[in-house]
């Protein structure tokens, strides 16, 4: 979601008012939720296996803490939200149809497709963050980027958690005890650097390609590291 904000003031626009997708309801989706409200969006549907729940008012802090509850309980559906908040649960889909400024796939591999893809486009999706490990498929990604939506692909975009194992790995060594706030600042901190170097490297003309920045960036950063060790 920081990145996301990042890739929006790159268009001098911001998450606030904006109504964004997710799929999934576990860690990652819960906590993309959880920000995104924090800054002002309105998520609007999460999902499992079974399908997903569309709720158009938004969900609310109160809300996902009853899905953080429901989940809990790892034989809970999500479409217990559905019953609970009177909205929508439509079985054995993704949520991908749903109008949104912002799509955040965070559930599994190759769920979002080239049909999936052109849907959003249509209708209006100009963010799209990869929350889970190659959530796109490769058609779908062809389609983001002749269409010119910022595609974030999950190497940048996903990398706070590992950036916050490694936050913990210099807590225990250093013997450090930094609060949950100290932290999201970090990640915060860490996520922004992220950006930027995506987009130095992957800034063109009329669009920033955030796939080819990130492998730029990640092949320079290998690259003088194997030079400092002489690596040649």
């Amino acid at each position: 979601v920081y990145f996301v904000e990042e890739m929006l003031k790159s268009r001098n626009e911001s998450i606030s008012g904006k109504v964004a997708t997710i799929s999934g309801s576990g860690n990652v989706a819960q906590f993309a939720c959880e920000k995104l409200i924090q800054l002002g969006g309105k998520p609007v549907t999460l999902s499992d296996s079974s399908g997903y729940i569309y709720d158009p008012e938004g969900i609310s802090s109160e809300k996902l803490e009853f899905v953080k509850k429901l989940k809990e309980d790892s034989s809970a559906r999500i479409s217990e939200y559905a019953k609970k908040y009177n909205v929508d649960f439509m079985e054995g889909k993704t949520p991908w149809e749903v109008k949104c400024d912002i799509a955040l796939p965070c559930a599994t591999q190759n769920e979002l497709n080239e049909q999936d893809a052109k849907t959003l486009t249509q209708n209006g999706c100009f963010v799209v963050a990869e929350g889970a490990n190659m959530p796109c498929n490769s058609d779908a990604i062809k389609t983001f980027k002749f269409n010119k939506v910022l595609f974030a692909p999950g190497k940048a975009s996903n990398a706070g958690g590992v950036a916050v194992s490694g936050l913990e790995m210099a807590q225990n060594s250093l013997r450090y005890s930094w609060s949950r706030e100290e932290v999201d600042e970090k990640l915060k901190e860490i996520m922004i650097k992220i950006h930027k170097k995506c987009l130095k490297h992957g800034k063109t003309k009329d669009y920033i390609d955030y796939g080819k920045g990130a492998n730029i960036s990640a092949f320079i950063k290998v690259a003088d590291a194997m030079l400092a060790q002489g690596v040649v």
